[in-house]
């Protein structure tokens, strides 16, 4: 009975020490996933701060501020707010923006 018991509690502590494991490598993972997810969102960041860039004369002379306003008079534009709804739902759909 005592060695049914030792062997018991060796299977315990295997099985506690493949868990602990198994919960490491599942934070590993989960920090993997935020890591590519923010490196994801940083590029997307850069390359539509550029895009835009592309469309305002003299950027560098720009406040943040200056840009916020020009984004709010573009976007407050009449039909604005449905171009981009309908682009939206578009793409979510898996439909192309252009033809």
């Amino acid at each position: 009975m005592n060695e049914k018991l030792e062997k018991l509690n060796r299977e315990l502590a295997k099985g506690e020490a493949r868990l602990r494991r198994a919960q490491h490598e599942e934070k590993i993972l989960e920090h993997q996933i935020k890591q590519l997810t923010r490196k994801e969102r940083t590029h997307r960041l850069c390359t539509r701060g550029a895009m835009l860039e592309s469309f305002l004369i003299r950027p560098e002379v720009l406040t943040d501020e200056d840009v916020m306003d020009i984004l709010k008079q573009a976007f407050s534009q009449a039909g604005m707010k449905e171009v981009v709804s309908e682009s939206v739902k578009r793409r979510v759909a898996g439909e192309p923006l252009t033809e």
